[in-house]
C-alpha cells in the first residue's frame, strides 16, 4: 500500500505528529485489508504553513504554466489508473470493472475537463477605465467524500491548481487509498512542493481543525448536509468562503408522454449504480397514477436482473455499500418503508439471498409512496427506488419541490417544450432531460440544503478565485 503511515507535505512523504491508525475496511468481507494514520491539528498545521510559502509564487505563475502543469499531472494519473481503480474497489467495494469505466475515468475527466476550460478562461477584463481582474483565492482547505472519490478529488484539486491556489487535500478515512495514489501521481508530476498538501483523518481531528484554521482562506466541502453545517459553523469565525456540495433527494418526474419502458429503466438503473452511494440519485420516481403499476412492473423487472455480487466477478452489477454503518442505517429506513405502509415491489431487508457476509443491500423498489414518508424524505444513500404516483404536471413539480434538497433532477417526456418547461420549474442545480450523457462542462451544484457553489470545467475555476477591480487602470 502507498505511504498509508505518512502524509504528503511540503513535496515529501513524512510522518505524522502523533501516531493514531485506523482500520481500512473491505465492504465485500468486512475484514480490514490495511490501517492508515489519522491526523491532527499539528498536521494541519504543518501543511497550511507549506500552502502559504508555495501560494506566494504558485499565484503568480501563468496560465500557460499551470496548462503544463495540469498535462503533466493527467499524463501521470493515466500511467497509475488501475492502481486508483483496484483501490476504490477494495475501499467502498465497487464492482472492478465498474471502477475502472466509471470511478477512475471520473477523475481523468475532470483533468481533461479543466485543462480545456482553462484554455479559455479570462483571468483579466476591462471595463471602462476599470481592470477586473480574477485570481486565486489563496489556501484552500478540500475534504472529499468516499462515494465517488475521484471525481470529487479531481473536480476540486484540477481547478484549484487552474486558479492558482495551494490546498490541503483530506480524504475520507473510509476510502483513503485512491487519495494516496493520488498524492504519488501529484509528485510525479513535479507540482511544486507546498502547493497540493494530503493529510488522511477523521471529520473531528482534520476536518474541524482545517475548517477552523485562520491560515485556510476557503473550504471546499462534498458530503452530507449534516456535516457540511460542522464545516460551514467552524469557518465563520475566520469568515473564509465555503462552497459546499451536499445531500439529495433528486426528484424523476416521467410525464405520461415519455416512452415508460426506457424512462423507468433509466430510472432504476440511475438509482441502482454505485450500490445507490451518489448524492445526485433520482430515488424518487414520479409517475402518472394511471401509469403506476405498469411502472412498477417494469422496476420490478429491471431491479431483479442486476447482479449483486463479489467486486471481483466480472458479471456483479452492484457491490456492497461501503460499511456497516452504512448498510444498518439502510436497513432502518427500508423497514421504515414497510411499516409506514409503501409497497415493496422487490428487495426489502437482509442481504441478498445465498449472502452471508459483506455489506450487501438487495436492490429495492417501492411504490404508492407518500411526500410524507421517511423513504420520499430522507436521504438513504443505498439501491433503494420510491415510486411516487401524481396527478397533473403541477402536482407533479410541486412533489419534486417538496424536499429540503435541491441538487439534482430528472425529466422525461417526448414533447420537449413541455419538458424544458417543467425542467424549469423543478428548483434544483441541474435537471437531465431524457438521461443525457454525462457533461462535465455543465454546472454540478446544488439548491436549498443541497449546498452551493458550482463545480466543472470553468464553473470550478470561479469558485476557486476572488474578484479584484482595478479602478482607474485606464483604457485596454
Amino acid at each position: 500500500m502507498p505511504h498509508n503511515h505518512q502524509f504528503y507535505i511540503d513535496g515529501r512523504w513524512v510522518d505524522p505528529v502523533v501516531s493514531r491508525t485506523i482500520d481500512v475496511i473491505n465492504p465485500a468481507t468486512e475484514e480490514a485489508f490495511a490501517q492508515v494514520s489519522l491526523g491532527s491539528a499539528a498536521d494541519v498545521d504543518k501543511a497550511v504553513a507549506a500552502a502559504r510559502r508555495a501560494f506566494a509564487s504558485f499565484s503568480q505563475t501563468t496560465r500557460e504554466e499551470r496548462l503544463v502543469l495540469l498535462r503533466r499531472i493527467l499524463a501521470e494519473y493515466m500511467k497509475r489508473y488501475d492502481d486508483i481503480a483496484v483501490a476504490v474497489s477494495q475501499e467502498m467495494g465497487a464492482p472492478l470493472q465498474f471502477a475502472k469505466d466509471e470511478q477512475a475515468y471520473c477523475g481523468m475527466a475532470h483533468i481533461e475537463s479543466t485543462i480545456k476550460a482553462l484554455e479559455a478562461f479570462h483571468f483579466e477584463e476591462q471595463r471602462g477605465t476599470t481592470r477586473v481582474v480574477r485570481e486565486g483565492i489563496g489556501v484552500v482547505g478540500l475534504i472529499t467524500p468516499w462515494n465517488w472519490p475521484l471525481n470529487q478529488i479531481a473536480a476540486k484539486v484540477a481547478p484549484a491548481i487552474a486558479a492558482g491556489c495551494t490546498m490541503i487535500l483530506k480524504p475520507s478515512e473510509l476510502s483513503p487509498f485512491n487519495a494516496l495514489f493520488f498524492a504519488e501521481v501529484m509528485h510525479a508530476a513535479g507540482t511544486p512542493a507546498g502547493v497540493f498538501n494530503l493529510i488522511n483523518g477523521d471529520g473531528p481531528g482534520v476536518g474541524t481543525a482545517m475548517s477552523s484554521h485562520a491560515g485556510i482562506d476557503m473550504m471546499s466541502f462534498t458530503g452530507s448536509t449534516r456535516a457540511g453545517v460542522l464545516v460551514a459553523k467552524a469557518a465563520a469565525e475566520t469568515v473564509k468562503r465555503v462552497s459546499q456540495e451536499l445531500g439529495g433527494k433528486s426528484p424523476n418526474i416521467i410525464l405520461d408522454d415519455a416512452d415508460l419502458e426506457v424512462a423507468v429503466a433509466n430510472g432504476v438503473r440511475g438509482v441502482m449504480s454505485n450500490s445507490g452511494q451518489s448524492c445526485n440519485a433520482p430515488t424518487r420516481m414520479l409517475v402518472q397514477r394511471k401509469q403506476h403499476d405498469a411502472a412498477l412492473a417494469i422496476a420490478k423487472r429491471v431491479a431483479d436482473g442486476l447482479k449483486v455480487g463479489d467486486p471481483n466477478a466480472g458479471d456483479t452489477q452492484i457491490g456492497p455499500v461501503v460499511s456497516t454503518a452504512q448498510y444498518n442505517k439502510i436497513q432502518g429506513l427500508i423497514e421504515s418503508g414497510i411499516k409506514e405502509g409503501a409497497t415493496l415491489v422487490v428487495g426489502g431487508l437482509g442481504r441478498p439471498d445465498g449472502m452471508n457476509r459483506g455489506c450487501y443491500v438487495k436492490p429495492t423498489v417501492f411504490g404508492n409512496v407518500t411526500p410524507g414518508m421517511t423513504i420520499a424524505r430522507e436521504e438513504i444513500f443505498g439501491p433503494v427506488l420510491s415510486i411516487m404516483p401524481y396527478e397533473t404536471e403541477a402536482e407533479a413539480i410541486a412533489i419534486a419541490n417538496d424536499t429540503v434538497y435541491g441538487l439534482s433532477a430528472a425529466v422525461s417526456g417526448k414533447d420537449m417544450v413541455r419538458a424544458r418547461r417543467v425542467a424549469r420549474q423543478i428548483r434544483a442545480g441541474q435537471v437531465k432531460i431524457n438521461s443525457p450523457a454525462w457533461d462535465t462542462f455543465a454546472p454540478f451544484g446544488g439548491y436549498k440544503q443541497s449546498g452551493n457553489g458550482r463545480e466543472y470545467a470553468d464553473w470550478g475555476i470561479h469558485d476557486f478565485v476572488e474578484v479584484k477591480g482595478i479602478v482607474g487602470f485606464g483604457d485596454a
